[in-house]
């Protein structure tokens, strides 16, 4: 099912195209070739700005969740059979703590959308029944609108080559670093104080990196962008708002 077949989704995928190559357009007179790739990465940089009120309030939750960590492992502690009264008691908790368990929700639901209509902005042919003029622009010779899985099967020029190379090996590097400086920590029972869940959860920062090969260059630049930033907010926010040792 395509779900932009739908009235209001066409309407927004239209409206994001014609938004985008106005944008190109604007810079092509500076950025020639690679105004399309520069139009991505400054759409980046706006949805990340205005989502940073949303990161200080994630920051805040953070800590707010470090510090219940104690009362949390006690009420598993009493009430894990009871998974009812568990929900219930950790609910009340965060709302005497005037928190919520399921914050940071909206920054990955906003970048999900945002992905999304780029990942499609640049695999159609067309958009809304005209020819998708996106579709002719590339990255130093790399193509937007192609994947590294597609590249590869279709014969992988130099270009391209590079243009990919550099994308995984920032994805991967953000991804190594984000691991080593923000450690999850497991409560001192349940499974998920489990070295291999631990593990598992760590592994859970490459996955970016996985994910690109199947997206379009220009969906993959989205994420480099985003994934730097969200190190370098998270960095500094967390200096702003330490966790309680």
């Amino acid at each position: 099912m395509d779900i932009f077949a739908f009235p209001p989704l066409t309407l927004l995928l239209d409206g994001a195209y014609r938004a985008l190559i106005q944008l190109v357009d604007l810079l092509e007179p500076l950025a020639g070739t690679t105004a399309a790739a520069l139009a991505v990465i400054l759409v980046t940089l706006l949805v990340r700005t205005l989502l940073i009120p949303v990161g200080v309030s994630q920051a805040k939750t953070e800590r707010t969740r470090a510090r219940l960590a104690p009362k949390l492992r006690d009420l598993q502690k009493h009430h894990g059979k009871d998974r009812e009264r568990l929900q219930r008691e950790t609910m009340s908790l965060y709302r005497d703590e005037h928190a919520s368990p399921l914050a940071g929700c909206l920054p990955l639901l906003v970048q999900a959308a945002v992905i999304g209509v780029l990942y499609t902005l640049f695999l159609r042919p067309q958009i809304v029944g005209h020819a998708n003029a996106l579709l002719s622009h590339d990255l130093f010779g790399a193509p937007l609108g192609s994947s590294l899985v597609h590249a590869v099967g279709s014969g992988l020029d130099p270009a391209t080559a590079i243009a990919w190379a550099v994308v995984l090996v920032v994805l991967l590097v953000v991804a190594e670093v984000t691991r080593r400086a923000f450690r999850p920590q497991a409560p001192l029972e349940g499974r998920l104080a489990r070295r291999g869940m631990l593990g598992l959860m760590g592994a859970l920062h490459y996955l970016t990196a996985v994910f690109a090969v199947f997206m379009p260059l220009a969906a993959a630049l989205y994420l480099v962008v985003t994934v730097a930033w969200t190190l370098a907010q998270r960095t500094l926010l967390r200096r702003r708002y330490p966790l309680p040792a």
